[in-house]
């Protein structure tokens, strides 16, 4: 079954938008509900620690991303979504999602399907936070993700597996 296509199919995203280099979709703070699907461009979703900027997800055509904590709690969210370089997106509001999920049993096994492959990202996104070695992260990232490598820049992957850009360079050449 291929969620991201039966949703597009289901003609849930009803609005488009383009959101230029270096400008965010969401800010900490909105109330964000909304499901998105990047056409072309990437995105980072990151949170601010301190006066520190920590990268936790990263969004590039073809995927689908939202503000989880705002999405299903409906208060602020605590991420950033900026773009990367100019990101088509087109936007699904919560209401006709939900609406599609109750709609039949099927929709139903799939929004457990989508929340089950949430949990087991976010157990991989832990398990790279807590191993030590940046050789190990670099390629379990690698093994999991590789269009990552084409569509974000080095700094931001860095960031994303809590290690310098030249920490990086030299795994990658190695």
């Amino acid at each position: 079954m291929n969620i991201i296509q039966t949703l597009l199919d289901a003609d849930l995203f009803q609005k488009k938008k383009i959101i230029n280099r270096h400008y965010f979709l969401t800010l900490e703070g909105d109330i964000d509900s909304n499901i998105y699907f990047i056409e072309k461009g990437s995105v980072r979703i990151f949170i601010r620690d301190e006066d520190q900027e920590r990268v936790i997800r990263f969004g590039y055509k073809d995927n689908i991303i939202v503000c989880l904590d705002s999405f299903l709690s409906e208060k602020p969210t605590d991420f950033y979504i900026q773009a990367i370089k100019k990101t088509e997106i087109k936007i699904a509001a919560k209401k006709d999602f939900y609406r599609f999920i109750k709609s039949s049993d099927e929709n139903l096994k799939l929004w457990s399907v989508i929340l089950e492959d949430l949990v087991l990202q976010q157990i991989e996104r832990e398990k790279d936070l807590l191993i030590n070695s940046p050789r190990e992260r670099y390629e379990r990232v690698l093994k999991r993700s590789p269009q990552l490598f084409q569509e974000v820049p080095n700094k931001h992957i860095a960031n994303y597996l809590r290690m310098s850009p030249e920490t990086l360079s030299r795994l990658k050449k190695s």
